[in-house]
């Protein structure tokens, strides 16, 4: 079993990448998304990745309890392709539905740690390979406004979290991929 991250920025060319990974795995592929239509734009998005997929491909939606599902889904003939951290950091970031402050200290709910640290533990023990993608985001300014800085800190604690427990991490820009751990793709 191999576990990979595929970082990059927005349109950087990391979905498809992985999808390609998952493609060449030859194996059966369960591809959980995390993503929520809050608007039409989002809905728009989803819809997009949805038709880019393989129709063949198991798909699973799932907005929170990512670590359940990896196990759920855990078979050594599968490959688990989950996209996106990001996305699947937001939806535990305002889980709780609370407006975050501008300025000060922001307290995260308790499902923000509980579900991250079930994530880990799950990445371990699932029996599929799997291939994580997620954003880099602390690559620009230092974003304005306390809940924007917190998302960028606490996305890239779990980038460095994930890429620690992974064999692999690559990193894609512009479409090219660059090997930042482990061997070639």
């Amino acid at each position: 079993m191999t576990r990979t991250l595929v970082l990059g920025g927005a349109r950087s060319g990391k979905s498809g990448y992985a999808d390609r990974l998952a493609i060449e795995s030859g194996k059966e592929v369960v591809y959980i998304a995390t993503a929520t239509a809050g608007d039409a734009e989002m809905a728009t998005r989803i819809a997009h990745h949805r038709a880019g997929r393989p129709s063949e491909w198991t798909t699973v939606e799932e907005p929170l309890a990512l670590g359940n599902q990896l196990l759920r889904w855990s078979s050594p003939d599968r490959l688990i392709l989950v996209d996106c951290l990001t996305l699947w950091l937001s939806n535990l970031l305002f889980s709780s539905g609370e407006q975050y402050p501008d300025v000060g200290e922001i307290t995260l709910p308790a499902l923000f740690h509980e579900q991250q640290d079930m994530l880990a533990s799950a990445l371990t023990k699932c029996a599929s390979d799997v291939v994580l993608v997620s954003n880099e985001v602390g690559m620009g300014i230092m974003p304005f406004g306390a809940i924007s800085r917190c998302f960028v800190d606490e996305q890239g604690r779990l980038n460095q979290a994930m890429a620690a427990l992974c064999d692999r991490a690559v990193f894609v820009a512009a479409g090219l991929p660059l090997v930042l751990k482990g061997p070639p793709c």
